[in-house]
């Protein structure tokens, strides 16, 4: 079981992220559901943008490895934010978590901004699917 990144020529190299992610025969998807920058009481722990990312990508992993998974297994990850600006301008704080939990490890991805989130302080809501 092992990936193939997809990432035609014609579309130039991306950072970051991969253009496609193609699984092997025999591989089981999980989905997981959107996860916010929350706790077991489901309460936001920061305002702070950068580390509702931090720990809405660290829930998604948890939610992997429960089901027996790695942070290596997620192929896709769309990550909503309600302000893209706040993305952006922190881009390279946010590379920094990214690179603490997930390593080198870029799946296909998308950032999503919209008006608002489920949770009214939530500033980031990230959902990812894994091949395990």
């Amino acid at each position: 079981m092992g990936f193939n990144f997809i990432n035609p020529e014609s579309l130039g190299m991306p950072r970051g992220y991969a253009n496609g992610v193609l699984t092997g025969p025999g591989d089981r998807l999980l989905f997981v559901a959107g996860q916010l920058g929350w706790n077991e009481q489901q309460k936001i722990l920061s305002p702070d943008f950068v580390e509702q990312f931090d720990r809405a990508l660290a829930n998604v992993i948890t939610v992997v490895e429960e089901a027996g998974g790695t942070p290596q297994r997620i192929a896709r990850l769309v990550i909503y934010v309600t302000n893209k600006n706040d993305y952006r301008s922190r881009s390279r704080e946010i590379g920094e978590r990214y690179r603490a939990r997930m390593g080198k490890h870029f799946p296909a991805m998308v950032l999503v901004e919209g008006k608002g989130l489920l949770e009214d302080d939530a500033k980031v809501e990230i959902e990812g699917t894994a091949v395990l």
